[in-house]
């Protein structure tokens, strides 16, 4: 973390000198559902960080985080069009739009978060991030979204018994529907924004999400039971509008993607520091969190689901090749 600041200090202070030399001639806006100070959000900064200072102050990232430009599914249409420059959006919105980010999402398809870098950072990942661009959109890089578990206001979940006929909040995917229905409970899609007060008010009975996430959304609060069932390690994505990548040089791009690139490994050590000083202050707070339990019933659940999405030669192909992966 100490090393981070100092790198991402340098980078700020050298374009911030690079700027005041000349005015940046392109600001990409970028949007992040997620507050300042959070992993994406801090690495996206440094990225804004590096391209300052590669290109003397002449392109500049302007971040707007905690949904300032709307939630997820709403900035997806604004970035295809062009209004939103850069994005981190998770992968599930993306599900019903881009075949290929269905894989990453499916329940259990990666057995933990190293085997997630591994396949993501290889070619499968480029891959998956090459399917952007039919849809006006460019992947330029993965960042991570930790493990998802369930948590809930009601009481321990520690069987799919546990589960039957509560509400659940998911993202706003298909797939993540079908996957809570195949646990035996009832599925939800809304904003994120509106998940701390569906609890609240019984709208909903608990969401699934990552430590870090639960705890700075402030969820612990109203729904202190989490089971570590991990069902989802789904990676996040940054993107940018075509239109605005078309109207960069080749030159820019590649230095774009570069600064994507370089930003990965920022955010996964933010990552990793957020995760353990998130679980100990929720610990702390008096959260219950049921850490034995047997996925083995879980992940048989998820057999239909498998069956619905994973339908083509071209995918089933990919599965087989992020389940052969080391």
């Amino acid at each position: 973390m100490t090393l981070f600041k100092t790198t991402l200090a340098g980078l700020l202070a050298t374009a911030a000198m690079a700027t005041a030399a000349t005015a940046c001639e392109v600001t990409f806006r970028s949007s992040d559902t997620h507050p300042d100070g959070y992993p994406t959000v801090e690495a996206v900064k440094a990225m804004g960080a590096e391209l300052e200072a590669k290109t003397d102050g002449r392109l500049c990232i302007e971040i707007f985080a905690s949904a300032q430009l709307g939630e997820e599914k709403d900035t997806i249409e604004q970035t295809q069009f062009g209004v939103i420059d850069m994005n981190r959006v998770s992968l599930g919105p993306f599900n019903n739009i881009i075949p290929e980010t269905q894989i990453p999402s499916l329940p259990y398809i990666f057995r933990s978060t190293e085997h997630m870098h591994h396949v993501m950072d290889g070619p499968i990942g480029q891959e998956i991030l090459d399917a952007f661009a039919a849809h006006d959109l460019i992947g330029l890089a993965f960042y991570d979204g930790g493990s998802r578990s369930f948590y809930n206001s009601e009481h321990p979940i520690n069987s799919i018994a546990d589960m039957a006929g509560m509400k659940f909040r998911v993202m706003q995917s298909d797939m993540f529907v079908d996957m809570v229905a195949a646990l035996g409970a009832n599925a939800t899609p809304m904003p994120y924004g509106e998940v701390y007060s569906s609890i609240q008010t019984g709208v909903i009975d608990g969401a699934e999400n990552n430590w870090p996430s639960y705890d700075t959304s402030g969820h612990f609060e109203v729904a202190k039971y989490y089971t570590l069932d991990q069902h989802l390690i789904v990676p996040e994505v940054l993107v940018m509008s075509k239109i605005t990548w078309d109207k960069l040089s080749p030159e820019d791009q590649e230095i774009v993607r570069q600064a994507a690139r370089d930003s990965v490994p920022v955010m996964r050590d933010l990552w990793a520091a957020q995760e353990k000083v998130s679980e100990a202050k929720l610990e702390a707070a008096g959260v219950q969190v049921v850490t034995d339990i047997d996925k083995t019933p879980f992940i048989e659940a998820m057999v239909p689901v498998y069956q619905k999405y994973v339908t083509t030669p071209e995918l089933q192909d990919m599965v087989a090749r992020i389940q052969a992966t080391e």
